[in-house]
C-alpha cells in the first residue's frame, strides 16, 4: 500500500472492490450474479438477524471466514463509508493477518461508532507497522481533535506534510479540520 493518496490507487481500489464484491457474492450464495438478487448485501444472508446480535455475529463470522483479508477489508471499508460502523468492525476484525490498512479502517469505524479511545491503539499499531501510511496519520489526527488535542493533531499534520506534502488529500482534510477547530476556539 502506498503512503499517499493517488488517482491510480483509487482506480485500482475500485477494481479490487468490484472483484471483492463478485467473489463475495459467489462465496455467499454459490450463485451467479444473475441469480444473486439485488438485495444480497455484504452480510451474506445474515440480514434477517438483528445487527450486532450473537446470532448475527456468528452468521457474519461464518461467511467472512471464507473471505481473504482483502475481501474482508473492502467489505469493512465500504460498510464504514456507508455509516454501518458496527458491521464494518465485524468484518475488519476477521482479518487473519491485519495490516496497516485494515487496522486504520478498524480504527476509523471504531471511532465513528463512538469509541474514540478504542481507536487510538488501532491507529498507533497501524503506524508502528507502516509509519508512512498517511491515511492512518490523518485519522489519528481526527481522533486527537475529537478529544481536544489540537497540538497532537498538528503534529500528525506536520508528519503527513513531511511524507506527501501539503497538497495530498490526507493533509488537506486534516488541515481543514485543524483550522476549523482552531478558529472555533480562538
Amino acid at each position: 500500500m502506498t503512503a499517499a493518496y493517488g488517482l491510480g490507487g483509487h482506480i485500482r481500489g475500485v477494481f479490487l472492490v468490484c472483484g471483492a464484491v463478485l467473489a463475495f457474492s459467489l462465496l455467499v450464495g454459490g450463485a451467479t450474479i444473475a441469480s444473486a438478487g439485488k438485495d444480497l448485501g455484504p452480510s451474506g444472508g445474515c440480514d434477517g438477524l438483528a445487527k450486532g446480535s450473537p446470532a448475527w455475529n456468528g452468521c457474519v463470522g461464518a461467511v467472512s471466514a471464507r473471505l481473504s483479508d482483502d475481501d474482508l477489508f473492502y467489505a469493512g471499508y465500504w460498510l464504514a463509508r456507508l455509516g454501518r460502523y458496527e458491521e464494518a468492525i465485524g468484518y475488519l476484525k476477521q482479518a487473519k493477518e491485519p495490516d496497516a490498512r485494515s487496522l486504520t479502517y478498524l480504527g476509523f469505524a471504531t471511532r465513528k461508532s463512538g469509541d474514540v479511545a478504542g481507536a487510538f491503539p488501532l491507529y498507533r499499531k497501524a503506524l508502528a507497522m507502516e509509519p508512512d501510511y498517511v491515511v492512518a496519520r490523518a485519522y489519528l489526527g481526527e481522533a486527537l481533535l475529537t478529544v481536544g488535542d489540537v497540538a497532537g493533531a498538528k503534529h500528525e499534520l506536520a508528519e503527513i506534510a513531511r511524507r506527501c506534502g501539503a497538497t495530498c488529500a490526507a493533509y488537506d482534510e486534516l488541515a481543514r479540520n485543524v483550522a476549523r477547530i482552531g478558529s472555533a476556539r480562538g
